[in-house]
């Protein structure tokens, strides 16, 4: 699997896959949004949301992966740059997770009360001022500059990220909102979900600067 994605230009699909499922655990206003939509309209309503989410992604990435191509076409080593800034921004991410104190994803979800679960999901993914940002940084930790293959690179990652996002989801929806809510609401879980997840952070910032 490496191999053939390594001829599109991403360094290694597993640890791309690995970073987004780091992600997409961690309680967030699409995570919240997801459970809402499913808690009161059921199947229809927690799938209808997690297309919108997905559509806000992709219009986050396709955003990003503009501003990425650009740096990438017009000088080579300031991507290179572009690159170890991603790193640091990941490690950064990553003490911030490890040192909070609580969890306060669940706001955007709830403040987008009108319109459809379709709508709110994708609203609940753009109105986040920071997620162009995490794409920037993002995109390049697994783009090899050498082998790179423009829009079909960009592409092939976008497939990941939103097949990920899709199966995760999925589970939401199908595993019930019930119990996803206890476990969200339990701050124990919450706050060793979060370290966790920092320290894996931190950690793979330091790799991506030494490989």
């Amino acid at each position: 699997m490496n191999a053939f994605f390594h001829t599109l230009g991403i360094t290694d699909a597993w640890q791309l896959i690995a970073a987004t499922v780091v992600f997409l655990v961690l309680p967030g206003a699409g995570t919240f949004c997801i459970l809402t939509c499913a808690g009161k309209a059921g199947l229809r309503g927690g799938f209808a949301s997690v297309l919108g989410v997905m559509l806000g992604d992709a219009v986050l990435m396709f955003l990003a992966a503009i501003g990425v191509a650009a740096l990438l076409t017009a000088n080579p080593l300031v991507f290179k740059g572009v690159q170890y800034l991603g790193a640091a921004y990941l490690a950064f991410l990553g003490c911030k997770l490890l040192f909070a104190k609580k969890n306060g994803g669940a706001g955007t979800a709830s403040e987008i009360a009108s319109g459809g679960n379709f709508t709110r999901g994708f609203l609940v993914t753009l109105v986040n001022p920071k997620s162009i940002i995490f794409y920037m940084a993002f995109f390049p930790l697994f783009i090899d500059p050498a082998v790179h293959r423009g829009s079909l690179t960009f592409l092939a990652m976008g497939a990941i990220i939103s097949s990920c996002t899709l199966i995760y989801g999925s589970l939401l929806v199908l595993l019930g909102n019930t119990a996803a809510k206890r476990l969200g609401q339990n701050r124990r879980i919450a706050a060793f979900a979060s370290r966790a997840a920092g320290i894996f952070l931190i950690g793979f910032g330091i790799k991506l600067t030494t490989n």
